[in-house]
């Protein structure tokens, strides 16, 4: 008796792609987004499940593909990443997938090359290719921008911290001084 892995097809574009059942907490429909301030371009921005605050991900933009206008088959793949509940937008969720494991092949040597560590394998479904993906791989990928801001941000601090007299040219808002670790003279007493 042969092995079956179970997946979650979903479609981006024209391309059909899977990640495990086991990731997958739910599927809903797209509700309004809460966009989010200096996030990278494929951070669509947030959304409150039943009370939960969840990071939506646009599957388009990630993987370079122009964005289109949300239509009603689009679909949000809530999955479980970390500890954490993290939405990816899809065109369209199809159906769980059995795929026998003979019939799954890794991911050839130029997509790993190129830059689509996220494809762990291909598998071979009813005469169509599924694109298995690693959703960790897909969430790390971060935008290049905001990682030198932050690393830039993240050097001034340490900076500050060694060096105390550079705490007067770090400027900080009213009420971030204690997450920060500095003290500032407009704060009450």
């Amino acid at each position: 008796m042969s092995r079956e892995k179970q997946v979650v097809g979903f479609r981006v574009g024209r391309e059909t792609y899977g990640i495990p059942i086991a990731l997958l907490h739910e599927i809903v429909r797209v509700p309004e987004i809460t966009a989010v301030p200096d996030a990278p371009e494929y951070l669509e921005g947030i959304i409150n499940l039943r009370g939960k605050i969840v990071s939506v991900v646009d599957l388009r933009k990630r993987f370079g593909q122009p964005s289109t206008e949300p239509t009603r088959r689009n679909r949000i793949l809530v999955v479980e990443h970390l500890g954490r509940l993290v939405g990816l937008i899809v065109d369209s969720a199809t159906e769980v997938l059995k795929i026998p494991e003979s019939e799954i092949e890794s991911a050839p040597a130029m997509m790993q090359d190129g830059g689509l560590d996220c494809v762990t394998g291909l598998g071979k479904y009813q005469e169509r290719l599924i694109i298995l993906l690693d959703i960790a791989r897909v969430l790390a990928v971060r935008d290049p921008r905001n990682e030198a801001a932050a690393e830039d941000a993240a050097n001034k601090l340490f900076s500050a911290s060694v060096n105390p007299g550079a705490q007067a040219t770090a400027r900080t808002e009213p009420g971030t001084e204690k997450a920060m670790g500095t003290k500032s003279t407009s704060a009450g007493k």
